[in-house]
């Protein structure tokens, strides 16, 4: 029996099959002329918007940074720069705004809870930042706010209470560390709480190292004892911790901070983090957001400069040490400087004295009690200068130079130096004094760099009385030449190196 023929419009199964390849090869036809449409547009489109979208990253990233204008007053009263040395003041505050009441105080302004001060040689070899305790016993002398209202200042106070109280802002700290330290500041750096939380997850976290279990019920850390990965609530809390560490103050809880950035900074620069646009992407975006500086920093351009000059620093060259101090003896719950261990770490900072071996074979600074004194400057007989009374006259004929040398000699461990009338204009620097106290008078002679003969015998002057430092027009020839400066760390010094994987909060 014959078959009937397929009726037209109707197809046998092979016919079918050959129909639908017709039809997807066809349809493959279009996809890919409408595919190579698109990719060219895209093309042309991406080279067209180039500059433009470079222009829309520069004016993100500009508009995230918050900028602030410090008021440092009178630029005699400073400490002289290092050269093409840059000093970078870093504030964490303690600020409560947007955490909730589950970390303490709320309302919270801001004080300086943990303070840096990040010295970069003006080789780039190397670099040393010293930790500042919150609790530390420290003069805050007078600044302005932002509105130039005067905010008085405070002869002994908490390091802490120079950001945030009675109005301070970050130049009333700055103005601080460089009062208390004798080494110039050039910019600053502040952070929060919840830029640790950022930057720690934008680079993917951190790790750390606990070398026992740890629970803090006050900073929420439940750490068992080992190596972990830390980033948002969980850094913060690292960085917060202090009861159960150590012995449970501020002193302890520094190492762990030491041992956190370090291991940040291994990070960013050890990682594909600054190869991978992805990443250097999220990771500007969260560091802009998060930090204030300076005006003189408060752009893009000007923060990738220093930026830079971080980065060029090999990490095995980073030392973190913290300021040396001691029990303060009129309250067991704050410190003061222990001299004059602190004086010859400031001293050291202020010449670019380097704390680590560097590339081109400087030699890391040993720790020893000596002193290298300046050519033609008489060795420094045992005097502890803490011991020593100095009244500082000014006969240089230029104003703010007895205020600023006070500043230097009680970093120095002269903590008893005061500032005294103006002396009738002098030449050359001299030290008058008393009888039975030449000893004395030699060592601050040493420790200012003077010849052995700028101190003669006042025969008018009482037995007790203080010393009489009469600055003369050599005063303002140049800073103290950096062969001055001790050329050794002083002796016990805290302090860990950022390429140190073994070190662990304990």
């Amino acid at each position: 029996m014959q078959k009937d023929k397929p009726k037209t419009g109707e197809y046998s199964g092979q016919g079918h099959r050959t129909a639908q390849r017709r039809a997807a090869a066809a349809r493959r036809t279009r996809r890919r002329r409408r595919t190579l449409k698109w990719t060219a547009g895209t093309g042309a489109l991406v080279m067209a918007a180039g500059c433009g979208g470079a222009y829309y990253l520069y004016e993100h990233f500009n508009n995230n940074l918050t900028s602030v204008k410090v008021q440092l007053g009178d630029e005699a009263e400073r400490p002289r720069a290092a050269g093409d040395a840059l000093n970078i003041l870093v504030l964490g505050t303690d600020s409560r705004e947007g955490l909730g009441s589950d970390y303490g105080d709320a309302g919270s302004s801001g004080h300086a809870d943990t303070t840096l001060l990040f010295h970069v040689a003006k080789d780039r070899s190397n670099a040393t930042v010293i930790s500042i305790p919150r609790d530390l016993m420290v003069p805050i002398p007078e600044c302005r706010a932002p509105d130039g209202k005067s905010i008085p200042g405070s002869a002994r106070d908490m390091f802490n209470n120079s950001l945030g109280q009675a109005g301070r802002d970050p130049g009333c700290s700055w103005k601080t560390v460089e009062k208390v330290t004798g080494i110039r500041v050039d910019h600053f750096v502040q952070v929060n709480f919840e830029a640790v939380k950022t930057l720690s997850t934008a680079v993917g976290g951190v790790e750390v190292c606990a070398a026992k279990d740890i629970n803090d019920p006050k900073s929420h850390l439940r750490m068992t004892k080992g190596r972990h990965v830390v980033q948002g609530d969980d850094a913060l809390a690292f960085v917060r911790t202090r009861h159960v560490v150590g012995t449970g103050g501020d002193l302890s809880r520094i190492p762990l901070q030491q041992q956190f950035i370090s291991s940040m900074i291994r990070k960013v620069k050890g990682d594909d983090t600054l190869t991978s646009p992805a990443k250097l992407y999220k990771l500007a975006d969260a560091a802009t957001k998060a930090l204030t500086v300076d005006s003189g920093i408060g752009s893009v351009d000007k923060l990738k400069d220093l930026a830079l000059d971080i980065s060029a620093v090999d990490t095995k060259n980073i030392t973190f040490a913290t300021v040396p101090v001691l029990d303060d003896p009129k309250d067991e719950n704050r410190v003061i400087l222990k001299q004059p261990d602190a004086g010859r770490l400031f001293s050291m900072i202020a010449a670019d004295r380097s704390l680590t071996e560097t590339s081109q074979g400087a030699t890391a600074a040993p720790a020893a009690p000596e002193t290298t004194a300046a050519p033609g400057t008489p060795a420094a007989p045992a005097v502890d200068p803490k011991d020593v009374q100095v009244t500082v006259r000014n006969g240089s004929g230029a104003q703010g130079q007895s205020g600023a040398t006070v500043d230097r000699l009680r970093a120095k461990g002269f903590t008893t130096a005061a500032t005294g009338p103006n002396a009738p204009a002098a030449a050359t620097s001299s030290i008058a004094y008393p009888a039975g106290q030449e000893e004395a008078a030699t060592a601050l002679a040493a420790a200012l760099g003077l010849p052995g003969d700028a101190a003669r015998p006042d025969p008018k002057a009482a037995a007790k009385g203080p010393l009489v430092l009469v600055l003369g027009k050599d005063a303002l020839a140049a800073p103290a030449a950096p062969s001055a400066a001790p050329a050794e760390a002083p002796a016990d010094l805290q302090r860990v190196q950022a390429d140190d994987t073994d070190v662990c909060a304990k």
